[in-house]
């Protein structure tokens, strides 16, 4: 006799579980605790078997039919429910195993040992950023070259051009070890190279009128900051060395002797090929500098250490942040814009290119011209380097007189 929903509900429980049945197999069963399962009785090759169909109430009388009528139907074609179960949580257990979110974090622990932990960092932050969210939970295998185009194509609208290529990038990385270790056959963004917009090649904000930089000079001077700050700021003009250089500068690599920094080939951007370590020469006004904040960080790492840490270096932001404070736009002035400063006005003021292309670490591509370079132009980039440090605080002077107030009394009106 078939149950009523009535008759389930009224089930109450007792010493022992005990059932009440259903058509075709189907059975409540009802524990000592009051718990109320539901389950299949079934034969497979004339063998009984049973399957759990839910709880009651989550699961009603009726969810309970339709689910029994679902597994009579796999008996019927000879397929045992509770085997098909199983493969099927499996197969999901494959497949949540090699969701290209999965294969990812693969590839960043593969890559752990070899790889640095901050390079390491951001290439998960971009895939957390632009990948996971829309293609991370799909099978790798599954991916398609158009699904990550549109991942793309998200960035390259909020105007990431750059990023949008160093995902794609990533991407490709992430295909190719899945590759390497049998879980796909092909890399798919490969199919992407091309795809992309190019990106228009924009030079960093900077200054490079004579006014203007004098007037900035004189702000770095008096501008409001903690004294290794307003040290790294007043020095990153004088040796015009890319942010990165200047903020990691350790203090076994300045010989004060010679008045010279050299910045090791690791610390340096890659060049390809590149073999050489970078020679800052230091005018008078840097040594100063360097003397000025030596006895507040000398006796840690770093020249410019973090403001927790002392065994760490100046964040990246640091410098930007106190050049926006000074009144400085991101698009007037930033950290590096002090590079593009030096090798406008250097080469307006004729000084030899070769000299201002090694100052400013451009390697050449031929390495027999970068020796030559490297030895050739050293007493040319002494001279250099304190003739451009003469010439700041020259326009930082003019600035100073341009901004006082006149001492001539204003003439009495009739």
């Amino acid at each position: 006799m078939a149950l009523s929903a009535l008759a389930v509900e009224r089930a109450k429980p007792r010493e022992k579980s005990y059932r009440l049945k259903d058509d075709d197999g189907l059975y409540l069963e009802v524990k000592p605790s009051g718990k109320k399962y539901w389950r299949l009785r079934y034969w497979i090759d004339y063998k009984e078997n049973r399957m759990a169909l839910g709880e009651y109430p989550l699961v009603s009388l009726g969810e309970a039919r339709e689910r029994r009528d679902e597994k009579r139907r796999l008996i019927k074609d000879g397929v045992d429910p509770v085997a098909a179960q199983k493969e099927a949580k499996a197969v999901a257990s494959l497949s949540a195993a090699n969701t290209f979110e999965s294969v990812a974090h693969e590839w960043i622990a593969h890559r752990a040992e070899g790889v640095d932990a901050k390079t390491n960092d951001a290439n998960l932050r971009r895939l957390e950023m632009n990948i996971f969210p829309f293609i991370g939970s799909r099978p790798i295998s599954e991916i398609t070259a158009t699904e990550i185009l549109a991942c793309l194509n998200r960035v390259n609208a909020r105007g990431a051009k750059e990023v949008a290529k160093r995902v794609r990038v990533i991407c490709s990385q992430v295909f190719r070890y899945a590759i390497a270790v049998g879980k796909v056959d092909r890399d798919m963004a490969a199919d992407l190279k091309g795809a992309l917009p190019p990106r228009q090649k924009q030079h960093r904000a900077t200054l490079t009128d004579t006014k203007e930089v004098g007037q900035l000079i004189l702000d770095i001077e008096n501008c409001k900051a903690s004294h290794v700050v307003h040290c790294a700021l007043r020095l990153a003009p004088l040796v015009f060395v890319r942010p990165g250089e200047l903020r990691q500068a350790e203090w076994p690599e300045f010989d004060f002797e010679s008045a010279i920094w050299r910045i090791p080939e690791k610390r340096m951007k890659k060049v390809k090929n590149s073999q050489f370590q970078h020679i800052v020469p230091l005018s008078r006004q840097a040594m100063a500098i360097l003397e000025e904040v030596r006895p507040v960080t000398g006796r840690g790492k770093y020249v410019f250490p973090s403001s927790r840490s002392f065994s760490r270096p100046m964040s990246e932001n640091t410098l930007n942040v106190a050049l926006r404070r000074m009144g400085y736009e991101k698009a007037e002035m930033c950290a590096h814009g002090f590079r593009g400063m030096a090798s406008t006005l250097l080469n307006e003021l004729g000084w030899n290119f070769d000299a201002i292309e090694k100052q400013l670490a451009h390697m050449p591509r031929d390495q027999v011209r970068a020796a030559y370079n490297h030895a050739q132009h050293l007493p040319t980039r002494k001279e250099m380097m304190q003739f451009w440090a003469d010439y700041l605080t020259e326009l930082k002077e003019k600035a100073r007189q341009q901004a006082a107030p006149s001492s001539i009394a204003p003439a009495e009106l009739p």
